[in-house]
């Protein structure tokens, strides 16, 4: 039996009608499933930066809270809450490189060992605090 064109076109159009749909919500579901990075993970990327960060501006600081570089800020004519806000301002490559640089001084004075390349040290890292700070406003 033949079946007139119209009614095998509907036919054929239907049945890729129907595949299509078919195809949808699984296809949906694959990509649904299928990115690049889950939020958790992209929670406990965040998480771990803002540590990071809240570390590397708690080592910074312990360096400057001493009384020998508070001194020091004072002969330079360094006001210490300046430099104290420009922790949190500066960027978290550059917090990075200041936090290490204070870290070899904060052991250099818990072993009692501050020496004037450490005090320069001190010095040099307010400095590029504040012209950081500067140099963004």
């Amino acid at each position: 039996m033949k079946f007139p064109i119209t009614m095998r076109v509907s036919t054929t159009l239907l049945a890729a009608v129907l595949a299509l749909a078919g195809s949808i919500p699984s296809n949906a579901q694959e990509r649904k499933g299928d990115h690049a990075v889950s939020p958790s993970e992209l929670r406990q990327d965040v998480r771990k930066a803002a540590d990071t960060r809240q570390a590397n501006e708690a080592a910074v600081r312990q360096m400057f809270s001493t009384d020998q570089a508070k001194d020091m800020l004072k002969s330079a004519g360094i006001d210490y809450r300046q430099v104290d806000r420009a922790i949190s301002q500066v960027s978290d490559q550059d917090l990075a490189r200041m936090a290490a640089r204070s870290a070899e001084v904060n052991h250099n004075f818990a072993a009692g060992r501050l020496d004037d390349r450490d005090l320069l040290i001190i010095l040099l890292v307010a400095v590029a605090l504040i012209l950081i700070i500067v140099a963004v406003h």
